[in-house]
């Protein structure tokens, strides 16, 4: 294919995608002075996944008193927050319009480095679509908000633009399937930005058709992938897993004796080598009541079944 064909072909893939991107404005009151209420008005992204629902960033809506939709052919409507996960910084709104096509989702986990992705919404709220062009840096980033105090797990990299009001937005592929959801919520990045896989998106909206609502699942811990630098640094003879970074104080994986360092190899009787698949492993156990759980301190070998927190996400 010649570069030109090349150009033309994204080209389309825009076109196409553009017509489920929508421009999210919301409106939050704020006790700005002594005189009264004054609003504060955001923007960001969002896109359609469904008849009449949207997905976006919790942070884009987060407090919002008013949600108004702007989608690609410029029509207004309103928008209502149906749930939301801040642990995974994702809504899922109601939106009043049925007749727009919904994106097409892809496989956020056959994602590789150097792949080439697109990046659609309103930049700095500027009514879009606007596209930035990049490749995927890296997957299975985990990072913290200093400011916010969220952790995002699993991030997708990528050197594509995002500015605030890309919120919300699709990443999409060359085929003009949605892997990821763009995040601007990690201030601190420079020439980086970084979405949630899409995957984790299908995650959290099977929770709310299973459960009515999203639920937050939990042990206590916080985790990385294995690599062979830190299998070696361990003693450890595997090459997947994951390594425990973290054990929050007075949580079941404290009460059960989980350390920092050690590494989980299995969950719920499945491998695992990603922090998705242990918090997948984790949600599906929830009707169990604890997790399965292999790990691996040192040379030596441990089993227990973890107790699952859930909790409902205010």
């Amino acid at each position: 294919m010649s570069m030109r064909d090349f150009s033309k072909a994204l080209a389309e893939v825009v076109r196409e995608v553009s017509r489920s991107v929508i421009t999210i404005y919301t409106v939050r009151p704020s006790l700005e002075s002594f005189f009264g209420l004054t609003p504060l008005v955001g923007a960001g992204s969002g896109f359609i996944v469904g008849e009449g629902l949207a997905v976006t960033n919790y942070h884009v809506v987060r407090g919002a008193g008013v949600v108004e939709v702007v989608y690609g052919d410029g029509v207004r409507g309103g928008g209502r927050v149906l749930a939301h996960d801040p642990g995974r910084d994702l809504a899922l709104l109601a939106v009043d319009r049925r007749d727009v096509k919904p994106i097409r989702l892809g496989d956020s986990d056959k994602l590789e480095p150097g792949e080439l992705v697109l990046v659609v919404g309103s930049p700095l709220g500027l009514q879009g679509p606007s596209i930035s062009l990049g490749v995927v840096s890296a997957i299975g980033r985990t990072l913290v908000d200093q400011e916010s105090g969220v952790i995002l797990e699993d991030l997708i990299q990528t050197d594509a633009a995002i500015n605030p009001g890309n919120s919300g937005g699709p990443i999409v592929n060359a085929s003009g399937e949605a892997v990821g959801v763009t995040t601007a919520i990690i201030a601190r990045a420079q020439g980086i930005g970084f979405a949630i896989p899409i995957n984790t998106v299908r995650r959290f909206i099977a929770m709310i058709e299973k459960y009515g609502r999203p639920l937050r699942a939990w042990i206590g811990v916080y985790v990385a992938p294995l690599t062979a630098e830190i299998a070696s640094m361990l003693g450890v003879a595997v090459k997947e897993g994951v390594v425990v970074v973290r054990v929050m104080p007075r949580t079941p994986a404290h009460i059960h004796g989980l350390r920092e360092g050690d590494v989980i190899v299995k969950a719920a009787g499945r491998k695992v080598k990603s922090v998705r698949e242990l918090r997948e492993a984790i949600e599906d156990s929830v009707d169990q009541g604890c997790v399965e759980l292999e790990v691996l301190r040192g040379r030596s070998k441990i089993e227990d079944c973890v107790p699952v927190v859930v909790e409902e996400i205010a």
